[in-house]
C-alpha cells in the first residue's frame, strides 16, 4: 500500500485511504483511558486492602512489598491484555479499539511493557501536549504511540482493511 503524503512507516494504513479505521479514534481512546483507569483503581484499591490486612498481620513487614506489588500488577494487567490475541485491555476492546505495530504482526513483549510505560511517563509529565500531538498526525498517534512504533485503530473494520490490501 501507498500512501499519499511522504510517511516514516508507508506499511501503516492511510487515513485517506481507510478513513473507518480512524473515526473518531481520539474520543474513544480517552473513553478507553477512563474505563481502564477505573479498573486499575478498583484493583489498586483490592491489592491495598489486602497488603494492609497483609501488613498487619506480618507486624508491618508485608507493608515493605506494598509499594512493588501495585506497580507490577498494573503492568501484568497491559502485559496480560495487550499482550493477548484481541491485543487491547478492556477498556480499549469496550471502545472498538486496537493496538497494532505494522501490518500482521504480533506484538512483542518490548512494545507491549514500554508502550504503557511510556503512556503513563507522557500522561503524568504533560498529557495535554501528547494529546495535540495527535491531533496533528494523520494517523492520531499520540507520543507513546510515535515512541514505541504502534498504531490505535478501531478493531471491528481492521480485518476487512487488511483482506483489501492484502497482508
Amino acid at each position: 500500500m501507498s500512501n499519499t503524503t511522504s510517511d516514516a512507516r508507508p506499511d501503516l494504513p492511510n487515513p485517506a485511504t481507510a478513513p473507518e479505521l480512524f473515526e473518531s479514534i481520539l474520543p474513544r481512546r480517552v473513553f478507553a483511558f477512563v474505563i481502564d483507569f477505573v479498573l486499575l483503581t478498583i484493583l489498586s484499591g483490592v491489592l491495598f486492602l489486602v497488603g494492609v490486612i497483609f501488613g498487619v498481620l506480618t507486624f508491618g513487614i508485608g507493608l515493605i512489598a506494598l509499594p512493588l506489588v501495585v506497580p507490577f500488577a498494573i503492568l501484568g494487567y497491559y502485559a496480560l491484555t495487550l499482550g493477548s490475541t484481541a491485543r487491547a485491555t478492556i477498556g480499549m476492546r469496550a471502545m472498538d479499539i486496537v493496538l497494532t505495530p505494522t501490518r500482521g504482526q504480533p506484538l512483542d513483549g518490548w512494545k507491549i511493557l514500554v508502550h504503557p510505560l511510556v503512556f503513563w511517563v507522557t500522561c503524568w509529565i504533560a498529557w495535554p501536549v501528547s494529546l495535540a500531538i495527535a491531533l496533528f498526525t494523520p494517523r492520531r498517534e499520540m507520543v507513546h504511540d510515535l515512541v514505541t512504533g504502534t498504531l490505535m485503530v478501531r478493531r471491528s473494520p481492521m480485518v476487512r482493511h487488511w483482506r483489501r490490501v492484502g497482508a
